[in-house]
């Protein structure tokens, strides 16, 4: 049984370049961000893009799948904190926050990827990983009386499905502001944002 060759360092840096380019102009173009274009704003020949990814909704996936391991991470680097000590609720917000104004950085990413039937949500391990942190910080704020005890995972996502990502900053924070109080035990004006 042969082992299969890491990816020359070449690749990588072209991959990373794809992935870079098109999040960037899909952003600024939507769905019309053609491939040629994501390949001239990459560096790459376009040959070289659709090595890497055969067609748009493939390099759609990607950014997406992209997006949502930074999720998991970051919310597992939240669960870890409060391991460590710090206070699940002021996790939980902070977490929030980034989450909304990295999702703000890449709504049209994400608006394009159902149209172009590129979801890879459903059972991916980026997914699995994200609701398993998130729902450690939900209980850690549960057990310190901070987050009501009805709150769940299904909660935290349909609040994430109303954050207006489409917004100014200042409506997204006034967002946070207003349905904190909705999963916290404590009255609004209470919470410390």
């Amino acid at each position: 049984m042969s082992q299969a060759r890491a990816p020359r360092a070449d690749a990588v840096r072209n991959r990373k370049k794809i992935l870079d380019a098109a999040r960037e102009q899909i952003s600024l173009h939507g769905p019309e961000a053609g491939m040629d274009e994501i390949a001239i704003a990459a560096g790459v020949a376009v040959g070289t893009l659709y090595r890497h990814f055969p067609n748009k909704t493939d390099l759609v996936a990607a950014v997406i799948a992209e997006y949502l391991d930074k999720v998991a991470a970051d919310a597992e680097a939240a669960v870890a904190r409060v391991a460590a000590g710090a206070h699940a609720l002021d996790e939980i917000t902070r977490f929030l926050e980034r989450v909304v104004e990295a999702s703000a950085a890449d709504h049209a990413v994400k608006a394009v990827a159902l149209p172009l039937g590129a979801d890879p949500s459903d059972k991916d391990d980026a997914v699995r990983r994200a609701a398993t942190a998130l729902a450690a910080l939900i209980q850690a704020g549960q057990e310190d009386g901070d987050i009501h005890p009805d709150v769940t995972i299904d909660d935290m996502y349909l609040l994430f499905s109303t954050a207006p990502t489409g917004q100014p900053a200042a409506a997204r924070a006034r967002w946070l502001t207003l349905f904190l109080p909705g999963l916290t035990t404590r009255a609004r004006g209470v919470t410390d944002l």
